[in-house]
């Protein structure tokens, strides 16, 4: 054991923290969390700090803005005690509002950044973050890391009729290469517009791509499965090309509003996401992937 390495784990992520302790071979540190009647959240670290190096573990899924105050919390109470900090946010809240998209939209991702500029972490590490840009606004040293290969692995082992890798966007389609690239299959990108102001999603359904779905086991693959309306309409669509089965693969999988029953009404066969974001879709462990960076830091 490295003794002057530890994991903390937040109260968001105290199963991923404890798979990353156990690859690493280091301590496991635990932080109490205390809700006031308020909704205010009182962490504590229950352990010693002073001259480590402490790899805090805590996605922001939701509620984002609870958990992102946590981190800052356990981060800010983490160099209070002594240790250097390397922040491990696997699901980083924020990430989709990079920039101004309509005028007057304030940019959140710029202030989190400038937060955790002045938190006191050393760096951060985050899996599948939506947009590089997001992490432009960090000063900080940030690693951004990818569970693809990992859902890749978790597909592969399945007994699949001419898989072919799905994007639901062209924004998402080099995610999709390299998920096709290591099943050992083609790829495809599915032409979708989305509404700025009301979010509506509409696909193209006599786009040429769409062909090479028919008679296959199809698997659309995206980062963040929020509502579920992208996924919802691009099962719908593959189906109705003639995909013979339609899997669906994320790195962050948060389900909002019974998105999950509404894939599965939709046709899906399946819905796989990471522990990113705990829930009963998380079957594949991101721990490794994160291990593999902290452990080059």
């Amino acid at each position: 054991m490295n003794e002057k390495l530890c994991v903390l784990a937040g109260p968001a992520s105290k199963d991923l923290a404890k798979n990353v302790a156990k690859i690493l071979g280091v301590e496991l540190i635990d932080v109490d969390l205390k809700i006031f009647p308020d909704g205010e959240s009182k962490v504590r670290i229950d352990g010693e700090l002073d001259g480590k190096l402490a790899v805090i573990v805590q996605s922001t899924y939701p509620p984002v803005d609870v958990h992102l105050m946590q981190s800052f919390f356990i981060i800010g109470k983490a160099r209070k005690m002594g240790a250097s900090v390397c922040a491990v946010i696997p699901y980083l809240a924020y990430a989709r509002q990079d920039k101004e998209f309509l005028n007057g939209e304030a940019v959140s991702m710029e202030l989190v950044g400038s937060i955790f500029n002045s938190s006191g972490a050393k760096n951060l590490v985050s899996v599948d973050v939506h947009s590089q840009m997001a992490l432009s606004y960090f000063k900080i040293p940030t690693y951004n890391v990818s569970a693809v290969p990992l859902l890749a692995n978790y597909f592969k082992s399945q007994k699949l009729v001419q898989p072919l890798a799905v994007s639901p966007d062209i924004g998402g389609s080099e995610r999709a290469q390299e998920f096709a690239k290591i099943i050992g299959t083609s790829s495809i990108a599915l032409p979708k517009v989305r509404d700025k102001n009301t979010g509506e999603v509409a696909i193209d359904t006599n786009a040429p791509e769409l062909k090479t779905a028919n008679g296959r086991d199809v698997i659309l693959i995206d980062d963040i499965i929020s509502t579920g309306g992208s996924i919802i309409k691009a099962t719908e669509v593959l189906l109705k090309a003639g995909g013979r089965r339609v899997f669906v693969a994320c790195t962050h999988a948060l389900l909002i509003n019974e998105a999950l029953e509404k894939i599965m009404n939709a046709g899906a066969s399946e819905v796989v996401g990471t522990n990113t974001v705990p829930s009963k879709v998380s079957k594949v462990d991101v721990a490794p992937a994160i291990c593999d960076q902290v452990s080059k830091l």
